[in-house]
């Protein structure tokens, strides 16, 4: 029998921390944390942060961990359909190519995502990492 790694009670801790950091630098941000599938694990969002912030978080994080890869990836890449490929390629609407979603690799596979909104996408990028970080151990 395969077994997936998966994330658990660590999404809570992450998501915890995230929080901390973004209150520290005097932001508000809305966190998402999901399984390999794409499905929620467990989200915050911050007093202050853009209503709008809390579905794009859910979102960032369902694309990195679908795809496989960090959202900010995928955007590069729709941003310049001549060497990549327009949204569309994706078939979903949810699918998004804002920074701040990262997929959470744990023994060579993806066991979930996490991910950052509300902030600047160098900032969603940054903490999103650190929640990674968080998980991961590294």
């Amino acid at each position: 029998m395969r077994t997936l790694p998966a994330i658990d009670l660590e999404a809570k801790q992450t998501v915890d921390l995230i929080v901390e950091k973004a209150a520290q630098l005097q932001k508000a941000a809305v966190v998402a944390v999901v399984d390999s599938d794409g499905e929620l694990i467990y989200f915050a969002r911050m007093d202050g942060a853009p209503i709008t912030s809390i579905r794009v978080a859910m979102n960032k994080a369902w694309t990195a961990a679908r795809a496989r890869k960090p959202t900010q990836q995928i955007g590069e890449k729709v941003r310049h359909p001549e060497v990549g490929y327009d949204i569309a390629y994706f078939g979903d609407p949810k699918f998004v190519g804002w920074g701040g979603g990262i997929p959470v690799w744990k023994d060579g596979e993806v066991a979930g995502a996490v991910a950052v909104s509300g902030l600047s996408s160098e900032e969603d990028v940054a903490l999103a990492l650190l929640g990674v970080q968080q998980i991961t151990g590294s």
